[in-house]
């Protein structure tokens, strides 16, 4: 990491102190991510939802790997190791480049456009789905979605990460100014940009086909009741699309905002504390984004209700003639 440097030792020692409070927060987070992922996948697999919605639980798992990860990334960093030999460097390209961190954190964002691709067939293009869509291809859409976050992470990390003077300096190796700038304009579009478009497009779709249903129900005088669910399916997806894509933008903008300036100019240097703020901003979409999903489906919620141990049974009295 490059740090700042200042004419003044005092704006310099406040900048330290900024950045280790931000980094403990991250730490903080990461712990309320992890617990929060294992909690949705026990309740899932208690439940019995996990083979019906593998692709959340894909989701689920990727962002269980991404906070354990974080943790794990931001306890050693607060050791403030200096870096010597070979452990030194691998310690440096493996762990203190965040790789596994963002291993999951791609690997999420991939899954998340998996899942919203998922069920967009499902319901825009149901017959074909039914026809052609296969489970081997669910199962090779996961692996894809785990395979493609490893090799991107740790290649970024291999091929811009140094050891120099037993600092690590992560992501500042670059053969020219104009692959770096390259790279960020490609993660920036793949990453956020195409994601956004993705949920975007595909649940409006999902939301036309919907109502375009509970109209022509209405037309052929169906029942209350159906028409109540139809409602009540329109409320869900529309609420699960205003959730899923203003949090993840909202989430991931500061991010990409502040790796994009930082990439414009030659000259910039990072700053940890504004570096590590993003990073907790980011990371609050990791521990929300299972209960997006998971808390949508009774018996998952019925199971989360279950672990509360304080949880009061109402007795009714009994009937009398």
């Amino acid at each position: 990491m490059q740090h700042v440097t200042t004419g003044s030792e005092t704006t310099s020692f406040v900048s330290r102190g900024i950045g280790f409070y931000f980094q403990c927060a991250v730490v903080v987070i990461g712990i309320v991510g992890t617990a929060a992922n294992a909690l949705i996948l026990y309740a899932m697999v208690v439940s019995k939802q996990h083979k019906k919605h593998v692709l959340i639980v894909n989701i689920n798992a990727l962002d269980l790997v991404s906070c354990v990860a974080l943790v794990i990334t931001y306890a050693v960093k607060l050791c403030n190791i200096r870096l010597t030999g070979t452990f030194g460097y691998w310690l440096c390209t493996t762990i203190l480049s965040e790789a596994f961190v963002w291993w999951g954190s791609i690997g999420s964002r991939i899954g998340l456009a998996i899942i919203t691709v998922d069920r967009y067939l499902k319901v825009v293009h149901s017959a074909w789905s039914k026809k052609n869509l296969r489970t081997w291809m669910i199962y090779l859409a996961m692996a894809f979605s785990w395979i493609s976050g490893l090799i991107y992470s740790f290649s970024l990390a291999f091929t811009t990460t140094a050891v120099i003077n037993g600092v690590c300096y992560i992501a500042v190796i670059w053969k020219t100014q104009v692959a770096k700038m390259v790279h960020n304009i490609w993660s920036l579009t793949s990453f956020y940009v195409v994601i956004i478009l993705i949920i975007v497009v595909c649940y409006w779709r999902i939301l036309v086909v919907i109502r375009h249903q509970a109209s022509v129900m209405a037309s052929h005088g169906s029942s209350t009741a159906h028409t109540h669910q139809s409602h009540q399916i329109q409320s869900n997806v529309i609420k699960t699309m205003i959730l899923v894509s203003a949090f993840f933008a909202v989430t991931h903008l500061p991010a990409n905002v502040y790796y994009l300036l930082l990439n414009i100019s030659a000259n910039a240097t990072l700053h940890e504390g504004v570096y590590y703020a993003t990073v907790f901003v980011l990371f609050l979409y990791g521990c929300t984004n299972p209960f997006i999903y998971a808390v949508k489906f009774d018996p998952v919620k019925r199971s989360l209700l279950g672990l509360i141990p304080c949880k009061k049974t109402s007795v009714e009295p009994p009937s009398q003639t």
